[in-house]
């Protein structure tokens, strides 16, 4: 149930004086649709998103981190099973993200369970964990939350291709580095909450 999503949208659409239906008929979708997002049982693609953002005259990040405020901080996570490049690469994304909370972890269950409880933002995976798969992480992360922006971070270019058969939004060859982590944010799919500003 993506209920923070959904309030959101119910509130933003009786704020503007819409009725279901006129918001419908707006984004060019059925009713049931739009009552099947306010109720959290779907969430809408990334390209509905931005034109429910365009009608209802809010940024993207206000329909998906409602609940984030400037004082608040985006949850964005590492997965890696090198321990060295796991703190290497945790301190550049604190460099470039200062106001974000980052965590590492080098066993994707971790990983998993945080994701559980924490609604993440932004995770880096590595593609090769010891005996599991960065993609399948990816897979699982998403379940838990499609509004996760998932970047690979790989010491192996080879795996791009298939990189771009997964849902993932970007791809990055190791070492981690201040200027590839900017180039990524602006790339991603769901832009970060505003306590995720750049230094």
């Amino acid at each position: 149930m993506n209920t923070l999503f959904a309030d959101t949208l119910r509130k933003l659409r009786v704020e503007k004086g819409l009725s279901q239906l006129q918001l419908a008929n707006q984004v060019i979708v059925t009713r049931s649709a739009v009552s099947r997002w306010e109720n959290g049982t779907r969430l809408p693609d990334a390209a509905m998103i931005t034109r429910l953002s365009k009608i209802l005259e809010v940024d993207v990040g206000t329909l998906l981190y409602p609940s984030v405020e400037n004082t608040e901080s985006p949850n964005i996570i590492m997965v890696d099973d090198s321990r060295v490049i796991l703190s290497d690469s945790l301190a550049v994304l604190e460099e470039v993200l200062p106001n974000a909370e980052i965590t590492g972890f080098i066993w994707p269950n971790e990983a998993i369970e945080y994701a559980r409880v924490n609604r993440i933002a932004l995770a880096f995976l590595d593609i090769e964990l010891g005996t599991a798969s960065g993609f399948d992480l990816c897979s699982t992360l998403l379940e838990i939350s499609p509004l996760t922006n998932v970047v690979y971070l790989t010491a192996y270019p080879d795996y791009s291709l298939d990189a771009w058969d997964t849902d993932a939004c970007g791809f990055m060859v190791k070492p981690l580095t201040p200027e590839g982590v900017i180039r990524q944010l602006g790339r991603l799919r769901y832009p970060l909450p505003q306590g995720g500003e750049i230094k």
